[in-house]
């Protein structure tokens, strides 16, 4: 199975100047661990993850006053669409992250997250009855 087929499409974005309570909250109201930072005046893409808001939370940072562009991680590993589902977890596994950005064409195409994999894995065993005893 192929990243394309396990990421999701629809990726919350949030921009360096919101605070950190401002992305927890659109993350929580989307249910999801991470968001993708984008920031017009640098190049590249950000992500910012749940443990990155428990980090700061945890060093007793203000999540009013903390913004993202200083707890984003900037050195992010994409991944293709094309990539298999054992590629990315490889990559998540071996880098110890959990979030992959999923790149096409220079353009954010996705975000999988090792839940997607799961998932995944979880379904095509339902279908194919398979077990992994």
């Amino acid at each position: 199975m192929k990243v394309s087929e396990g990421m999701t499409q629809v990726v919350l974005s949030v921009g360096p100047a919101h605070t950190l309570r401002q992305a927890a909250g659109m993350m929580a109201s989307r249910r999801v661990g991470a968001a993708v930072v984008l920031d017009p005046e640098r190049s590249g893409i950000g992500i910012l993850t749940e443990r990155d808001i428990m980090n700061s939370l945890g060093a007793g940072q203000d999540p009013d006053a903390e913004l993202v562009s200083e707890h984003r991680t900037h050195d992010v590993v994409f991944a293709a669409p094309d990539w298999t589902l054992e590629q990315a977890a490889e990559t998540m596994v071996a880098g110890g992250f959990r979030h992959l950005v999923v790149v096409e064409r220079g353009e954010v195409a996705g975000l999988l997250s090792m839940r997607d994999i799961v998932r995944c894995w979880s379904s095509a065993g339902a279908v194919t009855g398979s077990r992994a005893d």
